[in-house]
């Protein structure tokens, strides 16, 4: 666990940054930018030996930036996964007659697979639990001079391990417990399962209600088309209990799934459903028929990626009654998840149901308010829980969340100390090589009274205040100087300190670029936010 997290803290080079290029820059733009950086740090232009030393190390980094963005196979791995993925073994499988697009799709399948496998080996075993509160007293009262009454109804606890054996070899073991009014029930469950060519088949032993013997097996029939099925055989005193259930799946366009699920049992179905999902929302519809009854179902997901959140509505009307539902779900860390919803149905009543979710464990608890539509039901299961987020968010979750960002900058700076003060000695090593250059062009500005940089600050100011702090701050005059092409600057949206002449003075802390420059005889200054671009004359 810990070498992801050192893994994950490692600084990546920026080649755009470091030839000060946009990210969709040509291959024109790309050659441009490696001839005029190859000009300054090529080691044929400096006699001093130790002025050769630090421009082999300048050129060297040129070189590998240009070396990656002219190739579009490798220019697609850098821009998919990052440096990171240049320097993977395996990616190399890939083959190189794809697309840039195709070869920057399957790395990006790839590295969210390995993402997925280092999470599931941080968060195995899978668990669910969940407790139903019943609260009815509390909005229809049997006796008006007591104390409303809170009881735990019922609770359910489930688990699962899944254990490797071999590449395609897996034991899946599983067990669950149910309590209510006093009285309990509970099982156990083996099963094997093996991958195949083109899909999968589990053998699985159960222990509870009665010995179960199950088999299941899906495979991928076309590009399009799978199928998943199955039977258990549940063995009781009374007699064998046999239930046969399959789906049908079908990929109707890009975004959009069908599927045609039979169970044959005790509790006969048809289920006919169609999802539609993508960046912005999602639609699922549903149509049962079966014992004991028969409904229609729709929802509707609303996606707020930049706010990380979803905003649900569902409804369901059939045989049985019909029940609405509207809730919120919002990510509050990497691997964690809070969900709340609301639940208005006859008979049913009112329900709010709260979901915590962390990694593949999730804890859930419906709180039962009342057996009927009540109005002062409906607007505390509402209000309840955003008042309940604010007041946590504010005086835990921000809290915590500052200290966490904290501790992760602390334990990257140590981790990248070296390569810091590596990058710190090279960005002076580039002033002093640049300082030819940045003569000549001075000269020629000051010749057209065109852009001429008085003074450039790159770091942190102090709060409340518009002065540098000096110990997190360097002068970059001689730098953007050498960046004035015909008396304009151009900066592209990244941050700065991976350009030639730059390094990050404070790791972790909002920084600032500001020039002090004249054009034309006229004075001015600007303020850059890190990540901002820039083109001067504006």
């Amino acid at each position: 666990m810990a070498s992801d997290n050192e893994s994950d803290a490692e600084l990546d080079e920026n080649y755009y940054t470091f030839l000060n290029l946009p990210r969709d820059a040509t291959p024109e733009q790309i050659n441009t930018a490696y001839r005029k950086q190859s000009r300054i740090y090529h080691p044929d232009k400096h006699m001093d030996p130790e002025s050769k030393k630090e421009a082999e190390i300048m050129f060297n980094r040129t070189k590998r930036a240009y070396e990656v963005l002219s190739d579009p196979h490798q220019r697609a791995i850098y821009d998919s996964v990052g440096e990171k993925g240049l320097k993977t073994e395996g990616w190399e499988i890939v083959h190189r007659t794809k697309t840039p697009a195709e070869i920057r799709e399957e790395y990006e399948r790839l590295a969210q697979a390995a993402a997925e496998r280092r999470l599931q080996q941080r968060t195995n075993p899978r668990g669910n639990i969940t407790i139903n509160v019943n609260a009815t007293e509390i909005f229809t009262p049997y006796d008006d001079t007591e104390m409303p009454r809170v009881e735990i109804g019922s609770m359910s606890i489930a688990q699962s391990i899944e254990a490797p054996i071999t590449r395609k070899d897996m034991i899946i073991m599983s067990g669950n417990l149910y309590s209510s009014n006093g009285t309990g029930t509970g099982g156990f469950m083996v099963a094997g399962r093996r991958l195949l060519n083109k899909g999968w088949l589990e053998v699985c032993l159960g222990a509870g209600n009665g010995f179960l013997l199950g088999l299941k097996g899906g495979r991928t029939l076309t590009s399009k088309l799978t199928l998943n099925g199955g039977t258990n055989m549940n063995f009781q005193e009374n007699g064998v209990i046999p239930v046969v259930f399959s789906t049908l799946a079908v990929q109707l366009d890009k975004h959009t799934v069908g599927s045609l699920t039979l169970n044959a049992g005790p509790q006969s179905s048809m289920t006919t459903q169609v999802d539609h999902s993508n960046d912005q929302h999602a639609i699922s519809t549903s149509f049962v028929i079966g014992t004991p009854h028969m409904y229609f179902g729709v929802s509707y997901t609303r996606k707020m990626l930049e706010n990380e959140m979803k905003l649900k509505l569902a409804t369901k009307v059939g045989t049985f009654g019909f029940l609405g539902e509207y809730g919120v779900e919002k990510k509050i860390s990497k691997y964690s998840s809070l969900i709340a919803t609301v639940s208005i149905g006859v008979p049913s009543g009112v329900i709010l149901k709260l979901k915590i979710i962390r990694s593949n464990q999730s804890y859930v608890f419906p709180i039962h308010l009342s057996d009927e539509i009540v109005p002062a039901a409906v607007f505390y299961a509402t209000v309840t829980p955003i008042v309940a987020w604010f007041f946590v968010k504010k005086t835990i979750m921000d809290p915590m969340e500052a200290d966490r960002k904290s501790i992760e900058v602390e334990r990257t700076k140590r981790q990248n100390e070296q390569r810091l003060a590596a990058k710190k000695t090279e960005a002076m090593a580039a002033i002093h090589l640049m300082q030819s250059t940045y003569n000549r062009i001075l000269k020629e500005e000051q010749d057209r009274r065109g852009l001429i940089i008085k003074r450039a600050i790159y770091g942190c100011i102090n709060e409340g205040t518009s002065q540098f702090k000096p110990e997190a701050s360097h002068d970059v005059t001689v730098p953007i100087q050498c960046l004035v092409r015909d008396s304009t600057l151009q900066l592209y949206e990244s941050s700065k300190c991976d350009l030639p002449g730059f390094f990050d003075p404070s790791l972790g802390d909002e920084k600032i670029l500001r020039i002090e420059y004249t054009f034309e005889d006229v004075l001015k200054t600007v303020n850059l936010k890190d990540n901002e671009p820039l083109r001067l004359p504006g």
